[in-house]
Order: C-alpha cells, then sequence, then structure tokens
C-alpha cells in the first residue's frame, strides 16, 4: 500500500480500526478533535459504534463496559479531559480491562491552551487516578510512529490486561506526514476473551470487579497487579539511541516525542559542524521507563541535558536513571512555547564553554 498524506489525528482513528477497535467513546476537545471527527465518519463504513458522551466521565465509563465485554475499545482525549477520566480509568485498571487511551496534550495546568506541551507527563506515568495500578505509556516521535504505536497498544492491552495510553503532544496531532498503514486485523483474528461478560450460556458467569470490601481480598489485587506490572517493567521498555556510537560523548540529550527530533536536529548541527559529539536518547515507553538503557548510553556522556516542553517532569526519571553518576541540566519551556532546533543548539554550546 503507498503511504498516505495524513494529519496526525486522523491517521490515529484509521491505526486503531486497522488495529480491529470498532468501539469509541469520547468528547470533544482540542487539539484531538479530529479524531472523534474522523471515526465518526468511519465506524459506519466498517460496522463499528461512535458514541460522542455527554462528558469525558461518561466515556472513561462506558469504556469500561465496552471492554468488560470483550471489544477492542478507544478514547481519545486532552490533558483536561484526561483528568477528569482518571477515576473510571483506576476502576478499570483493578477490573483487569484492556483499552486504550490518546492524550493529545496541550498546555497546562488549568484550562491551559490548545498548543503543544509535555506537561502531562506525571499525570501520565505517576499514577494519574487512585490506588496502587500502572498504565502502559508510549509516546511517539512522528505521525508513523502514532499509527504503528497505535496499533501495538491495543495488542499491549490484552496481553496485559491493563489500560495503555499513546500520549503525544499537540504537533502530532495536527501535522500532516506520510504513513503508512499496517494491514487491516480481522476481527476473527483477534485474541479470545474468555473472561468477558458477553453471557454465560454453558458456563459459570465472569464477574468484572473492582470493589473488594474484604481487605484480604482488596490486598491480593493489589499484588495480583504489582505482578503484573514486574513483567511489564521486565518486557515492554523501549527507547531510540541516535548519535551514540563514539564512546565518548560531550553531551547526551534526554527528550521524547516531538521534541526529540527537535533536539536530534541541533545534535545533527553541532555534530556535523565538530562543535562537540552530541547523542539524543528517547525513551518511547514513558512507563515502564528504559533507566538502565538510560544510564549505559549516560556513561559515555560528560553531562546530561534533559530538554522537555514542560517545567521537567521527565527529570526526575532522569535523576533515578543515573543516581548522581553525571551532572544532568534541563532545558525547557511550557505553556504552548516550543523550543526550536537553534533554541536546543544554543542552549549546548552554553553548557559545552
Amino acid at each position: 500500500m503507498a503511504k498516505v498524506l495524513m494529519k496526525g489525528c486522523e491517521a490515529i482513528g484509521e491505526a486503531a480500526i486497522r488495529a480491529g477497535c470498532r468501539n469509541f467513546f469520547g468528547y470533544p476537545i482540542t487539539p484531538q478533535t479530529e479524531v472523534p471527527e474522523y471515526l465518526a465518519k468511519r465506524f459506519p463504513e466498517v460496522g463499528g459504534v461512535f458514541v460522542q458522551a455527554e462528558s469525558e466521565v461518561a466515556a472513561i465509563n462506558m469504556l469500561y463496559g465496552g471492554a468488560g465485554v470483550g471489544k477492542r475499545v478507544l478514547t481519545t482525549s486532552s490533558s483536561p479531559g484526561i483528568s477528569l477520566m482518571a477515576e473510571g480509568v483506576s476502576y478499570i485498571a483493578a477490573s483487569h480491562l484492556p483499552v486504550v487511551l490518546v492524550n493529545i496534550v496541550r498546555a497546562g495546568p488549568g484550562l491551559g491552551g490548545i498548543l503543544p506541551a509535555q506537561s502531562d507527563y506525571f499525570q501520565a506515568t505517576k499514577g494519574h487516578g487512585h490506588g496502587d495500578y500502572r498504565i502502559i505509556v508510549l509516546a511517539p516521535a512522528s505521525v508513523q510512529e502514532a499509527v504503528d504505536l497505535i496499533y501495538e497498544a491495543f495488542d499491549l492491552a490484552d496481553k496485559y490486561l491493563t489500560p495503555v495510553m499513546v500520549m503525544g503532544d499537540g504537533m502530532i496531532g495536527q501535522m500532516m506526514e506520510p504513513v503508512d498503514f499496517p494491514p487491516l486485523r480481522e476481527l476473527s483474528d483477534l485474541p479470545e476473551k474468555t473472561w468477558a461478560a458477553d453471557g454465560a450460556k454453558g458456563r459459570r458467569p465472569n464477574i468484572i470487579n473492582s470493589l473488594y470490601l474484604k481487605e484480604e481480598a482488596c490486598n491480593a489485587n493489589n499484588w495480583k497487579l504489582k505482578a503484573k506490572y514486574d513483567e511489564i517493567e521486565q518486557s515492554e521498555k523501549r527507547w531510540e539511541i541516535q548519535g551514540c556510537q563514539d564512546q565518548k560523548l560531550d553531551v547526551l540529550v534526554v527528550a521524547y516525542g516531538t521534541m526529540a527530533r527537535i533536539c536530534k536536529t541541533a545534535a545533527d548541527e553541532l555534530n556535523e559542524a565538530g562543535e562537540a559529539k552530541i547523542g539524543v536518547f528517547r525513551p518511547i515507553s514513558l512507563w515502564p521507563y528504559p533507566y538502565e538503557a538510560l544510564a549505559k548510553e549516560a556513561l559515555k556522556a560528560t553531562r546530561v541535558l534533559v530538554v522537555e516542553m514542560s517545567t521537567g517532569q521527565m527529570v526526575e526519571d532522569v535523576q533515578l536513571a543515573l543516581l548522581g553518576k553525571r551532572p544532568i541540566e534541563f532545558y525547557g519551556e511550557t505553556g504552548g512555547v516550543v523550543p526550536s532546533p537553534d533554541d536546543v543548539a544554543e542552549r549546548l554550546r552554553k553548557i559545552l564553554k
């Protein structure tokens, strides 16, 4: 199939269809509204169910129900909308159900603005809602990677019976790039869901539940979740290394999403000019975070620079990875301000003096 030029939000919608999703529940909020707009048009063509809920709270509970009967389900939103979904995501995680969420991050806190940001990192990776649960968080750096990760997210959700979030900033949602879509998954080829509450004819009923009034039962479910998260941490870390072939680097830049693309352009400029040796480490899975891989690459560098479109939320995970073995500096902008490659290059020159 030839590549197609598509806006990120629309490509995300098509990728979900290709992955076997036929059920969307959501509420419009910029800069991701083109996802539900696209699916509202496409789902009737593939026999899908599209519901614009009355709120994000309603949407996440519809997602809970759809997952509970064994369907591949999707919701997309942006920062404040994801906040409203927190309680429902906690219920879904506690009930061991597979769902896929997309957060096209906008500036905040509060209502913020519709411009790109990465300030939902804590929200996504440090729990989001209440209780002892985690979600897998994947951060694409291009429209093509958003397509690939959406496709993969549904399989990860089914494999681990857990929510999976694909988190991109407003640029990912609004930019247009050529994409190559994976093949259409036939619904008959999707994993069998013997646990689903889809009728009990000829078998005992399946019970999907997040309420445990006896402390022993609640304790057991929390440790069951913990064992699953330990397995995910062992098996599902993803990252990319750019320009780190040299065993000695002046600076290792750590950035994710589209900010990593900007940093790579800056690093290429300095490397090609012979000004310095700069590598870029890009975590693709923000949880589980690739601590060990980052620590290994950071030891090649004299210092580390973390670049984010936030006030420095990922810095804490970089600090955990390095444990003081290398000095860490931070450069960031927030509120919708996007550092340019020249801005990053200038910051690198300053710390190289």
